[in-house]
């Protein structure tokens, strides 16, 4: 058994069983090996950012890492704008990058570079493999890193003797930690400020945007009047009728101000402090009024659930009713011109029950959490660390990691060029993924924060660095080229029609919504 085959028996073996490809000469080993172990289901992606962002969208799913096949430096620079978002994301996932093998590379042949320093600024863990008879317990070090709380991005440099040399088998891998406990002085000091009622807000992320969490959360809402919020962009959110409704901090500066403006206690429960996304002139960079006393009652990747029980004991809320969000669902409209209100109307009409929402809509999108609150149960994931380009890629591991639920994609045409081959990936593996481009035919927001910025008389020269209507894109035809079934839309009528039609496929499916 060489090195490669004991790195893939002890992945599968630590319950990494999927992994998202892309590999070159120095993997081929390790590609070898996966057809001589059982239990590791191997997906194609033609760009190495479709990998990334495909096993970001699985972990957040899966609640467990995949591993991702890249090949040496250039195919990890590919990949790492989605590492990224899955940092920022708390996604745990395992990069197997790679490399020439140990005696070749004083030779500096053509894609020799430096792959740890690479991978560093991405990563939490980061090794090169020594030997092929080690690389299987780097592998077992790389799932322990991963699996930490919340999530990590551990990555692992497999040279290509590592591969190819005799192995020592599979490493077995211990079990996982549990998340710490919060210490009982943080819940006491936070229940004295929850009971000061409606000038406390409780920011609540990561694992406390789930079902159970919510709804303690929601207990000691209701019992001390104080405010729940989330952050703007969020991991997974559980939500929809018969669960808490939580609104999220606005993205534009202004919105976020008056937001906040009345908050004179602050709680951050496995959340950061609220920021602007970026600096503008004469704004401010934080969001909350001066003031404000900030406090934590749970940093991220701890036990957020259980302080939350323990916070309502202490305030006396353990005996309250949470707040439900009611079955509540947009008439849909009809004969309308397509724009941010009607599009908002026929997804949240039309939302099936356990869907899985990928959320890429960049300005499209922004009042969508209003219309779709009282949809059928399901899940939202959204663009967590800003760059753009994740939202095919997601849509495809959250429906590896879960076949029996309808994924559903909002996305805007302009970060959807980023990682367009994720439709052939959709395509190769049945995925039951519906695509809706909101084909604006500009970077929409960038149009925005051009004015936000105080740039004065853009002329045709800006106008033209961000249009995307000189050509049009084609959505239609780009999807058919890579075996995804696609309509466009230019009316109400026909995006609700086309919705409920694209629902109906068990495969990929892609709508182009001219606004």
């Amino acid at each position: 058994m060489n090195g490669a085959e004991s790195l893939v028996r002890t992945l599968v073996g630590g319950g990494v069983d999927v992994t998202f490809t892309n590999p070159g000469t120095s993997e081929m080993h390790f590609v070898a090996a996966l057809d001589r172990v059982d239990g590791m289901r191997c997906v194609l992606c033609l760009f190495e950012g479709v990998a990334t962002g495909a096993a970001d969208g699985y972990a957040r799913m899966a609640g467990k890492p995949a591993a991702t096949l890249l090949h040496l430096g250039p195919g990890l620079g590919n990949a790492l704008a989605n590492v990224h978002n899955a940092k920022k994301a708390h996604s745990p996932m395992i990069n197997v990058v790679g490399d020439h093998a140990i005696a070749h590379k004083r030779y500096d042949s053509p894609l020799t570079s430096d792959i740890e320093t690479l991978a560093r600024p991405m990563s939490h863990w980061v090794r090169t493999g020594a030997s092929s008879m080690t690389v299987a317990m780097d592998g077992c070090d790389a799932i322990v890193e991963a699996r930490r709380a919340p999530g990590r991005i551990a990555t692992l440099i497999l040279p290509a003797d590592t591969a190819w040399g005799e192995g020592c088998g599979a490493i077995a891998v211990p079990p996982q930690r549990g998340r710490a406990k919060v210490d009982e002085a943080s819940v006491r000091d936070a229940a004295t400020v929850a009971k000061l009622g409606p000038g406390t807000m409780l920011l609540i992320g990561d694992a406390g945007l789930r079902g159970g969490a919510l709804a303690w959360a929601s207990r000691i809402s209701a019992k001390t009047g104080c405010r729940l919020m989330a952050p703007g962009a969020n991991a997974r959110v559980e939500r929809g009728a018969g669960r808490v409704s939580i609104g999220r901090v606005p993205y534009p500066v202004e919105q976020a101000l008056a937001l906040l403006a009345d908050v004179k206690h602050l709680v951050l429960v496995g959340a950061p402090p609220p920021v602007a996304f970026f600096a503008y002139p004469g704004k401010p960079s934080v969001t909350t009024p001066p003031g404000c006393a900030i406090s934590t009652l749970a940093e991220v990747g701890e036990d957020i659930a259980d302080a939350l029980v323990r916070l309502a004991d202490a305030v006396g809320a353990t005996k309250t009713a949470p707040v439900f969000a009611k079955a509540r669902t947009p008439a849909l409209p009809t004969d309308q011109t397509l724009d941010p209100a009607t599009i908002g109307a026929v997804v949240g009409a039309l939302i099936p029950e356990g869907a899985i929402i990928c959320d890429e809509s960049v300005t499209t999108g922004r009042a969508f959490f209003a219309t779709t609150e009282g949809a059928p149960p399901h899940d939202w994931l959204q663009l967590t660390g800003g760059a753009i380009g994740e939202g095919m890629p997601m849509a495809v591991g959250a429906a590896i990691a879960c076949p029996d639920r309808k994924v559903i994609n909002l996305e805007a045409d302009g970060s959807a060029m980023y990682t367009v081959q994720a439709l052939w990936t959709q395509a190769r593996e049945k995925l039951n993924v519906l695509t809706i481009i909101w084909a604006n035919r500009a970077y929409r927001i960038l149009r925005n924060e051009l004015a936000a910025v105080g740039a004065e008389n853009p002329g045709r020269k800006a106008h033209d660095m961000l249009s995307l209507d000189n050509p049009a894109i084609d959505w239609v035809s780009l999807a058919r080229g890579m075996g995804v079934d696609a309509c466009r839309v230019t009316t109400s009528d026909a995006f609700a029609k086309a919705m409920k039609a694209g629902l109906a496929e068990t495969g990929p499916y892609l709508i182009e919504v001219v606004i």
